[in-house]
């Protein structure tokens, strides 16, 4: 059974930071690409972040001074951390994992005050 799980959204207050975290199960998680999207409300989901089976990373553009993807092997476990955050980031994180096959989270929504 494959399986997802991201934890770590919740609620954040304007300028602070959050880490997401996906962990995988039923996957080949060594040999998977691994991605952050996300798709806030009334908007098309984006791609915000990627790493690579060997550790490369790509950020979208109008994020990249302030996001940092990782990953641990060892725990088939993807992050995202995100500083600066705005009202403007709130959305639903989803975890994206593109190996043999492609799968998805359920997603974790982020809340940003105002």
């Amino acid at each position: 059974q494959v399986q997802l799980v991201e934890s770590g959204g919740g609620l954040v207050q304007p300028g602070g930071s959050l880490r997401l975290s996906c962990a995988a199960s039923g996957i080949d998680f060594r040999i998977s690409t691994m991605d952050w999207y996300r798709q806030a409300p009334g908007k098309q989901r984006e791609l915000v972040a990627s790493i690579t089976r060997g550790g490369v990373t790509n950020y979208a553009d109008s994020m990249k001074d302030r996001i940092t993807i990782s990953r641990d092997n060892a725990k088939s476990t993807v992050y995202l951390k995100m500083n600066s955050r705005k009202p403007e980031d709130t959305s639903v994180s989803y975890c994206h994992s593109k190996g043999l096959r492609e799968y998805w989270g359920h997603g974790t929504q982020v809340t940003d005050n105002s």
